[in-house]
């Protein structure tokens, strides 16, 4: 017994949810120079905060941890 053939508007659908859903994963990994910029403040903030941290720090290693992990990288990820 054969297979069941699917109808052509059947084919076009599942095209065009295959499209769609492939345009939308290209579309999200699309980072500018403003991402890496910030990602690399952010990374640079961090590294700051540990190494004031290390060096014994109660007010300044918290502030750039924060700042950090907590605002500039989320920010680096979502912005456009």
């Amino acid at each position: 017994m054969g297979k069941k053939k699917r109808s052509a508007k059947a084919k076009r659908k599942k095209d065009a949810r295959r499209r769609m859903h492939k345009a939308r994963r290209l579309q999200m990994v699309q980072f500018g120079i403003k991402n890496y910029v910030l990602g690399a403040a952010g990374l640079l903030s961090i590294i700051l905060g540990f190494l004031s941290l290390s060096r014994g720090s109660i007010t300044l290693a918290p502030i750039l941890l924060v700042l950090g992990y907590c605002v500039i990288v989320p920010i680096a990820l979502l912005i456009n």
